[in-house]
């Protein structure tokens, strides 16, 4: 049986049962067992298409016995025995529809043989054609084409391999429908009524057919056939005729392209295989471009914060050196600022500070809506350092600026929230001012007083009010509800 099966077959063959075990192996380690329930639920959908089949067959076919369609049971039993396929298969004669098939298929150990009544009729004036047909497809069962290509599903969809392993196949059967004609013509007849139809085929002149095999040989002849499941049906004729038939080759660039497009199936060949690269290329674009641009933002963001440290790393150092250093002057707010890191991405600083208490506050602009305020502070003289945000977008933010559960970080006591740099300057005033006077009267509380003032000043006066000298009615107002407030709470 050896010569029967096509030589790249046995080869390919070998690649892909390699390349399947390990696929599978990989697959189920890297999805720690997870993989074989999705196996289990495949296996049960398979069972339910696969008897919904077998049963139509059974209920709407003609099965081919001794006492019905014995010329035909003569036949299998024949190519049967010639191809040693034992026990002899359950076979069908099914309505194609006009449709030239014949095929093969398998259910719970159980083989069948399903032929279609077009080529039975079409062939009725050669019976040893229609043997090819039966041979074929027993050389499928015999091969074990039904069950061999589980092991190789995970690897079957490979440009190039995929492609070449289901064309070898194709021509090992060929070879076992030969052996089972009478000649060689027989065989080639066979083969040219798929391209002639059921009357044509009687009259083809087998050898100038064949001829066709050297007119089709471009780039893209070639690459349709590299990404098919099939081979031309010239080439088949050809080596019914001649197994040993030489064949010109292809277009090496062809094989260029043909290695990007995934082998879609026998049936889809390579204008499937470019639907799935297409597929495959819109969901990488769904996934990865939104991810990339959220990786890109996490980047900047990063560079914002990495640009501000050095203010932080003076600020930390002017609280160490000095804890009573009280309120930043004009110099050393200039001083700090210069130390930040240039940065696109970084629009303005702001720096203030008291004994304890110390912020630097970057408005970034990240782009795409990444916009906002960064800031580092402390609260205890420089110990301990936090970074977070008020406004800026939290999943841009790293991780050390986020909550446990994803959201920003607490902004600094005397800060509300969405703070505009207008008013956390005007902030930074009216706490520092609140401070030295209200310390005099209440050492222990003016901190907590002053920050409560700040953060409920900041969310109900105008910036113009903010900025007005002296302030208005409303301004005035504003703040004595807010010291009301701050000392009753």
């Amino acid at each position: 049986m050896t010569e029967l099966v096509y030589s790249r077959e046995k080869t390919l063959g070998k690649i892909t049962l390699v390349l399947g075990v390990i696929a599978w192996l990989l697959l189920i380690a890297g999805t720690l067992g997870v993989a074989l329930l999705y196996v289990l639920a495949g296996f049960v959908a398979y069972c339910f298409a696969q008897s919904a089949w077998i049963a139509y067959i059974r209920g709407t076919a003609v099965r081919i016995t001794a006492d019905q369609f014995p010329d035909l049971h003569q036949r299998l039993e024949y190519c049967s025995q010639k191809l040693g396929v034992d026990p002899v298969p359950e076979a069908y004669i099914l309505h194609g529809n006009g449709a030239f098939n014949a095929f093969a298929t398998r259910f719970f150990g159980r083989n069948f043989v399903i032929i279609f009544s077009d080529v039975v009729d079409a062939l009725e004036s050669d019976p040893s054609a229609l043997n090819f047909y039966l041979g074929h497809e027993l050389g499928h069962i015999k091969l074990k084409h039904l069950t061999g290509h589980l092991w190789r599903m995970l690897v079957l969809w490979l440009p190039l391999i995929g492609a070449a392993y289901s064309r070898a196949r194709e021509y090992s059967c060929d070879r076992h429908g030969r052996a089972c004609c009478a000649d060689a013509d027989s065989a080639g007849k066979a083969l040219v009524a798929l391209g002639t139809g059921a009357k044509r085929w009687a009259t083809v002149d087998l050898q100038q057919y064949t001829q066709q095999v050297q007119t089709n040989t471009g780039f893209w002849p070639s690459f349709h056939e590299l990404t098919a499941g099939y081979p031309y049906l010239t080439k088949r004729v050809a080596r019914a005729l001649n197994p040993d038939a030489s064949m010109p080759g292809r277009n090496p660039l062809a094989y260029v392209l043909a290695l990007f497009v995934p082998f879609g199936g026998r049936a889809g060949g390579g204008a499937v295989g470019l639907m799935i690269v297409v597929a495959i290329i819109g969901i990488l674009a769904a996934v990865a471009v939104p991810a990339n641009q959220d990786y890109t933002l996490r980047a900047k963001s990063s560079e914002v914060i990495l640009s501000i440290s050095s203010a932080r790393a003076a600020l930390a150092e002017r609280m160490a050196a000095n804890s009573k250093a009280g309120l930043l002057t004009a110099d050393e707010v200039t001083k700090i600022k210069s130390s930040v890191t240039t940065s696109q991405y970084v629009e303005s600083v702001d720096v203030y500070a008291t004994e304890q208490y110390a912020d630097v506050v970057a408005t970034a602009n990240a782009g795409n809506n990444a916009k906002g305020h960064i800031y580092m502070y402390t609260r205890d003289g420089g110990k301990n350092w936090t970074c977070g945000s008020t406004d800026f977008p939290p999943k841009y933010l790293p991780q050390s600026c986020r909550d446990k559960e994803g959201n920003d970080r607490p902004a600094p006591p005397r800060q509300s929230a969405n703070i505009g740099m207008w008013e956390r300057s005007f902030a930074q005033g009216t706490y520092n001012g609140c401070v030295r006077s209200r310390t005099k009267e209440d050492p222990n509380g003016a901190e907590a007083f002053c920050e409560c003032m700040v953060s409920k000043l900041t969310r109900v006066v105008p910036q113009a009010d903010m900025e007005r000298e002296p302030a208005s009615a409303e301004t005035s107002q504003a703040i004595q509800s807010a010291s009301q407030a701050c000392v009753t709470r």
